[in-house]
């Protein structure tokens, strides 16, 4: 094993953080190269949270008794290997959320009916980047001696498909959640401090870090259609009307999304589904948290 850095020594988490954000800026992976060679994500948004946060148990009732824990998620991988964690030791999950540009941001805005050209290549490539991320995480932290993993790569990570529509037995949204990055959204997108037009990472590590500050109140808090009843943009966004002010209607968004990518394949030259963004673009969350009018915080039902 290399010696440990002595910036890392110094401060593990800002050491991680700037070694995630250098990743990002000059991996020239991170390139629309079957576009102009622009980049796919801007300057990455960073945070950490406590592997025995509550929040990760009270997922089991608010997702399902299916999604894993990061202690679960480390023994599943450790098993009883060297390094698996013991009752009482240390985790933490590593978050991200990488920002989609201006440009891509600005290419969708002005779409309908289906996506842009830039954000179905930023769909694909960019999450292939994002693969990546998370492999370079765990490669490091390993690297300095920590066992890690990347639960949404890990071979057990699954897909589930409820009567209300999909979900996985990892959220990487409600692990940015409790990492401090964002609240969730009338859409059931994730609004964080550079909007909703992102894409999430995470790995769980048994490398101690000290938790990022949440700084919102309850997971709704960033949108206001929830706080004040004011907005609502996304709404008329939605080209499959899957989006009410009862929420958002998993199954026709993915029944919507299934045509489009039928249609759209050919025309982008991609091989796989395209997503749809129309409600992450053109909308007050798409590049920020939108101004809220209320002072009151009222809680709303659970995500």
């Amino acid at each position: 094993m290399a010696s440990t850095p002595s910036a890392f020594n110094q401060d593990p988490a800002l050491f991680i953080e700037k070694h995630i954000k250098s990743f990002v800026r000059d991996n020239p992976e991170n390139r629309l190269t079957h576009i102009d060679g622009s980049p796919i994500w801007d300057e990455p948004l960073v945070g950490f949270a406590r592997g025995d946060d509550p929040l990760f148990q009270e997922y089991k009732t608010v997702i399902g008794d299916f999604h894993l824990t990061p202690r679960e998620v480390m023994e599943k991988t450790l098993g009883e290997r060297p390094g698996s964690p013991k009752p009482g030791d240390s985790l933490s999950v590593i978050c991200w959320v990488l920002p989609s540009t201006d440009k891509t941001r600005r290419s969708n805005r002005k779409q309908n009916k289906g996506p842009s050209r830039e954000w179905t290549h930023t769909y694909k490539h960019g999450e292939v980047f994002n693969s990546m991320v998370r492999a370079e995480v765990v490669r490091l932290l390993q690297e300095l001696g920590y066992p890690a993993v990347a639960p949404f790569a890990a071979d057990f990570f699954q897909r589930l498909y409820l009567a209300n529509g999909p979900a996985s037995n990892w959220s990487e949204r409600h692990a940015c959640y409790a990492a401090g990055l964002g609240t969730f959204s009338l859409t059931d997108a994730f609004i964080t401090p550079r909007g909703m037009a992102m894409r999430c990472g995470s790995v769980v590590t048994t490398l101690g870090l000290p938790p990022t500050t949440r700084q919102y109140a309850h997971h709704y808090a960033n949108c206001p259609f929830y706080v004040d009843g004011s907005c609502g943009a996304c709404i008329q966004r939605c080209p499959a009307q899957a989006i009410t002010e009862k929420g958002h209607d998993k199954l026709k968004c993915e029944a919507y999304l299934n045509k489009i990518s039928a249609e759209l394949q050919p025309v982008y030259q991609v091989t796989t589904g395209v997503g749809c963004g129309l409600c992450q673009t053109g909308v007050p969350c798409e590049s920020r948290i939108p101004k809220i009018k209320a002072a009151a915080t009222p809680v709303p039902p659970a995500a």
